[in-house]
């Protein structure tokens, strides 16, 4: 009973113990800021090209109402807007990698060399 006392308040303990992050944690965190916006816009600008589609799609369909040709210029936009997000994605990615890359090769390159 005291073995598991004694890890439970030692587990408890190191929750609360503040730690300076290592150059390797602080590298992974530098690597998600880069990537986690590129990432975030082409989700939400992918979903929303998707319910744009949707929406065109049942226009068109008569589900919604009568009106088909309106139906047909909304899918167009809801497909274009789909066709361009890897697109659009790739630049926020390479404009960030662009932005980070002199701190991501100073931390990488300090790691590399101890």
């Amino acid at each position: 009973m005291k073995d598991y006392q004694t890890a439970t308040v030692e587990r408890i303990r190191e929750q609360y113990v503040e730690r300076q992050p290592t150059k390797f944690e602080a590298l992974r965190e530098l690597d998600a800021r880069v990537k986690r916006p590129a990432e975030v816009f082409a989700y939400a600008f992918g979903s929303v090209g998707a319910l744009v589609l949707g929406t065109g799609m049942c226009l068109a369909m008569k589900v919604i109402g009568n009106m088909m040709p309106l139906g047909i210029v909304v899918g167009v936009i809801g497909i274009g807007m789909v066709s361009v997000t890897y697109s659009l994605y790739q630049g926020v990615l390479r404009a960030r990698k662009k932005k980070y890359s002199k701190q991501i090769f100073e931390l990488s390159d300090s790691l590399l060399g101890e």
